[in-house]
């Protein structure tokens, strides 16, 4: 202890340093210090701390209790350390030296690269790749691995009790350690170890919702304060033990604390309360099927074939085609349509899927599922292939489809996770330092965490994931001219523009902050303009539609406010009880001409970019009038979020109502006069709901349909239902 004293003071009485807060570097090597010796009261005040030298002392462990949150060095060579898991406080650590440790392990050596996130120098060598690959695939593979063993052999209890969760906890974790074998003999107590973390961090997810499964965060009160009136409402009654993310469709009562829109009056939330709570007295049929039922195929279409899994041990993810049929659960009958003005392009309903479901359930009516995107085409390929694959998330879970079969490619889990947004792009990857680099098709989504997943889907894996921010991630978007530029909009009132770079053949990566925009209110769609995604974007919010400049240069700020709000004709039409400030669809029919659309209005509009951006913004507001082109007919509705999608190839609007149906306009000859004749232009096929059938239930009346996409040729049209359904249409070809 005196020994320790003074060297604290030598470092104090240094002339670089007057306070014993502000040492950066010290020494204690080779002082015959064990466990007992050191000080922790007195150097948990070192808070500067950057580098600290312990070696060639008897310590077995580190200090549990010491927190050194700027640590960045720490050398332990030559000592007796055995429990490394002592170190997991140290979360800033880079650089470690464990050399002549006698006890230290192979599986040692890997526990600290994962325990340790921002580790990579060990014992004087990069260790990233390795560590990247134990910290994201492998302990992906692990987690597949162990949900499977609880789907194959566990359940809740009912009720839920103290000791009964006890004893589950005990037997599932004994369970999954003795089934799940992977890697190789050498590090099996590290697998053991990793296993025993994943289960029991997974049945906590599956009681206590709001945790963060990964144990990097908790959901805070403000993460939790962020729901709108406007938010989803569930489809269930809700009860004091739910937990509530930001986007459920969901009615507060008026006197609730939770963050409010501030457009939005408490006549207006009784009003939605009392017609979205009870959604189960409006069904002539329950919405529950009954437990043990067996789905029914429909007819004429071949099963899934199950397929072996990839079996590869960079597999990352769960591969779904085994053992679980995702397609032809229902039957559809004759699609029946309420306006056939005209007909450009037939759409016929060719599969109903339930591929999100909460533990695989097939009386799973509850989970929402909010966007979808098809994967683009790949470079320097004449072919359509890659555009039957479409992407689809909700709940805990993201799935890659093919919509010719109905096959689910592949499924991605994240216990505890809730996604809301993805997207597509085509990145380079090396191939090593002779072979040339490719481009590969990647996929980012994100949702409640506020942590952004990259995906190789053709690899099977999801090898890294970033925080983009502190609170849910509400939406994301490429700019598709520079593809490694991934935008993120979050419930933190932000936009972030990133530079995710490439990825190498160990999957290393790194991203890059370039740009953060700021707004009001939550951003819920992201469009780069075709012509220009590199210098503007728009974003539709809770409270309007605004335009930002994002071009980068030496001599522009990179945190930067609106350029400019673009206001509509339905704005003059608001009172206390109706507010159409909500832009809740936004998409780029041509170059120029945007679809948009204001929660309420019952209308589309298309107005031109353009003509709109040249006008001069007030100068107290900074607001604009959209030049307005035509308003097309569209459900009259109270329910939010319903998003728009355009084919600008083929002159499609397509947007899905709270009825299951999709009112689809072909506007390739667009009058530009249209909006000052009053006559808002009606839809040129409303296609109805196909009233699937589900065995022992009945037909399935028509759920809010949240987002729609659609592949550039318009050949398969792929709706999002709130009800945990997947209803994917293809092209008709004519005769």
């Amino acid at each position: 202890m005196e020994k320790i004293t003074e060297k604290l003071l030598l470092e104090k009485g240094s002339p670089k340093t007057t306070k014993l807060e502000q040492i950066k570097t010290l020494s204690l090597s080779k002082m015959g210090l064990k466990h007992k010796d050191l000080p922790v009261r007195l150097l948990s005040r070192l808070q500067a701390l950057e580098r600290l030298d312990l070696s060639g002392n008897t310590l077995q462990e580190f200090p549990k209790t010491l927190e050194l949150p700027a640590l960045r060095c720490l050398d332990l060579s030559d000592n007796q350390m055995e429990d490394v898991t002592t170190l997991e406080p140290l979360s800033g650590l880079e650089e470690l030296k464990m050399e002549d440790n006698l006890y230290i392990t192979v599986s040692d050596n890997y526990k600290l690269m994962v325990l340790l996130p921002s580790l990579r120098m060990y014992n004087g060598k990069d260790v990233s790749t390795t560590a990247n690959h134990l910290r994201y695939v492998y302990t992906e593979n692990l987690r597949t691995r162990v949900i499977a063993v609880w789907e194959r052999s566990f359940s809740l209890p009912d009720p839920i009790t103290t000791e009964k969760m006890s004893a589950l906890e005990k037997s599932f974790v004994s369970t999954a350690c003795q089934q799940v074998k992977f890697g190789p003999s050498s590090v099996s107590d590290f697998t053991r170890w990793k296993v025993e973390i994943i289960a029991k961090d997974y049945l906590r997810s599956l009681t206590e919702p709001k945790e963060d499964t990964d144990g990097k965060e908790l959901e805070t009160k403000d993460n939790c304060e962020v729901l709108t009136p406007s938010k989803r409402k569930q489809t269930e009654p809700v009860t004091d033990n739910v937990s509530l993310t930001p986007r459920k469709r969901l009615c507060p009562d008026p006197a609730s604390p939770a963050k409010r829109s501030p457009r939005i009056s408490s006549l207006k939330l009784q009003k939605i309360a009392q017609t979205n709570l009870s959604p189960q007295k409006k069904n002539k049929a329950p919405c529950t099927p009954t437990r043990g039922k067996k789905s029914v195929d429909s007819p004429g279409t071949p099963k899934a074939t199950p397929t072996k899994e990839d079996g590869a041990q960079n597999e990352a993810v769960e591969d779904v085609r085994a053992s679980r049929p995702q397609r032809g659960v229902y039957t559809l009958p004759i699609i029946r349509t309420c306006s056939k003005a005209q007909q450009p392009v037939g759409l016929k309903p060719l599969h109903v899927l339930q591929c999100h479901s909460k533990q695989d359930r097939s009386d799973d009516f509850s989970t929402q599922l909010w966007a979808c995107a098809f994967q683009p085409l790949p470079h320097a390929s004449g072919s359509g292939e890659g555009t039957r694959l479409v992407a689809t998330c909700g709940g805990d879970s993201l799935c890659v489809i093919d919509c010719e079969t109905g096959m689910v490619m592949k499924k991605y889990k994240v216990p505890g996770e809730e996604f809301f947004s993805l997207a597509w792009s085509t990145v380079l990857m090396s191939r090593g330092d002779k072979a040339a680099a490719q481009f590969c098709s990647v996929l980012a989504a994100g949702g409640k965490r506020g942590l952004v997943k990259l995906i190789h889907p053709r690899n099977n894996l999801a090898y890294g994931e970033f925080r983009a921010s502190r609170k849910a991630v509400s939406v994301l978007r490429f700019n598709h001219q520079q593809e490694n530029f991934l935008f993120t909009g979050s419930y933190d009132n932000r936009i972030v523009m990133w530079d995710i770079g490439g990825v190498d053949s160990h999957y290393n990566f790194k991203v890059v902050q370039l740009l953060v925009l700021e707004i009001s209110t939550t951003p819920l769609h992201i469009c780069l303009p075709p012509s220009s995604p590199s210098t503007h974007l728009l974003t539709a919010c809770e409270d309007g539609l605004y335009s930002f400049n994002t071009q980068l240069g030496a001599n522009r700020a990179t945190k930067r406010s609106k350029e400019m709000e673009i206001n509509f004709p339905i704005y003059k039409k608001e009172d206390k009880e109706h507010d159409f400030h909500t832009i809740d669809g936004l998409s780029f029919l041509t170059d120029d001409i945007v679809a948009s659309k204001s929660h309420m209005h019952g209308c589309i509009y298309l107005w031109s970019w353009s003509r709109t951006k040249a006008l001069r913004p007030d100068k107290k507001s900074g607001g604009v009038c959209a030049v307005v082109l035509a308003e097309l007919q569209w459900a009259n509705t109270e329910i939010p979020y319903l998003a728009l999608n355009t084919c600008p190839s083929r002159g499609y609007v397509v947007c899905g109502d709270d009825k299951g149906r999709l009112w689809t306009y072909h506007v390739t000859n667009l009058q530009i006069n249209s909006f000052r004749t009053g006559k808002p232009i009606q839809a040129t096929e409303v296609l109805e709901w196909p009233s699937p059938m589900k065995s022992g239930l009945g037909h399935m009346e028509g759920p809010s349909i949240n987002s729609v996409a659609m592949d550039p040729e318009l050949q398969y049209l792929v709706a999002l239902s709130d009800k945990n359904m997947v209803i994917i249409w293809k092209r008709e070809e004519s005769s």
